[in-house]
């Protein structure tokens, strides 16, 4: 099949339905004069097989038979009829699924695989599940100065790239070597990936350039290396028509109820300091990144929350 770029279909359905179903998860198609492709939301890019069915059967009934999956891992019904849009959400609905992910909004959580990943460092899909319900579905009413992206990755091989998103959290090992323990073997520095582990008087040691990925934890022995298991988060990224790479808290999350705050709070900076028509990356550019980890760290934006929420852009 030939694919001309130009070719737009001219749209039947009235303007204000479209924009209607642009904020539902509904895009349209530009290759028909009807017809819309509706975003099938994974909570944390995870489904079951009882949900893919009932996926797979809305695409077969109110659609053109095809699932499309985005880069925000939602499953896109393609080709669903303008008058078959309504039946089609409630058909999803009864199967315990929801359609969404557009507008100035948080957006739809991105998760790698890392709870089952064998380099993973953190339960990844209970995390992003979580911020799903908290701050996508929790947050769906609250409109922000532009989109807002989440990732979660489970450990420093970042392939879900979350210093390209608005918020990137990474899980971490960060090792604590244990000096009488250690015998000078050398399985600690041959096991480092990125090889900043180094032996010192035939004592571990490793270089400010530590990923924390824990791979020398795991390859010691002598049960030299402890760690401290934690999460990493980065603000400010965007991959895009500008692309701005995510600077980093100095701060070490060990907890995922910290996380979750701390997520709620980059939320709220956004909404307070943001500047309609910005992403969070400008944001930040404004105001300094010391002063946003001052207020991430400290209980200052959640003490004005109803206040931020109430005010206008």
């Amino acid at each position: 099949m030939n694919y001309d770029r130009n070719a737009f279909v001219k749209c039947t359905v009235p303007a204000p339905e479209v924009a209607r179903l642009k904020g539902l998860g509904c895009l349209r198609d530009k290759t028909t004069p009807d017809a819309f492709n509706c975003r099938v939301l994974t909570r944390n890019g995870r489904i079951s097989a009882e949900e893919m069915h009932a996926i797979a059967d809305a695409a077969a009934r109110f659609g053109n038979g095809k699932i499309a999956f985005t880069t925000r891992q939602t499953a896109e019904v393609q080709g669903v009829r303008f008058d078959q849009v309504n039946d089609m959400i409630a058909f999803l609905d009864a199967a315990g699924l929801s359609i969404g992910g557009t507008g100035p909004r948080v957006r739809p959580i991105v998760s790698c695989k890392g709870t089952t990943c064998v380099f993973g460092l953190c339960d990844t899909y209970a995390l992003s599940e979580k911020i799903h319900h908290l701050y996508y579905v929790g947050y769906h009413d609250v409109k922000l100065p532009h989109k807002f992206k989440i990732a979660v990755g489970g450990c420093p091989n970042n392939c879900v790239k979350p210093d390209l998103n608005d918020v990137g959290i990474i899980g971490q090992r960060v090792p604590v070597p244990n000096a009488a323990l250690c015998r000078g073997c050398g399985a600690c520095v041959r096991a480092c990936p990125i090889h900043v582990a180094e032996l010192k008087d035939k004592k571990y040691t490793h270089s400010v350039e530590c990923n924390r990925c824990g791979r020398c934890v795991a390859a010691c022995p002598f049960g030299a290396l402890d760690a401290v298991d934690g999460y990493k988060m980065t603000l400010g990224g965007r991959w895009g028509k500008q692309v701005a790479r995510g600077q980093a808290l100095t701060h070490l999350f060990t907890a995922a109820d910290e996380v979750l705050c701390a997520v709620e709070k980059a939320i709220l900076l956004f909404r307070d300091k943001g500047v309609a028509g910005e992403r969070f990356a400008d944001t930040l550019a404004r105001i300094g990144m010391e002063e946003a980890e001052r207020l991430i760290l400290s209980d200052e934006l959640l003490l004005r929350k109803d206040e931020i929420l109430a005010k206008a852009l």
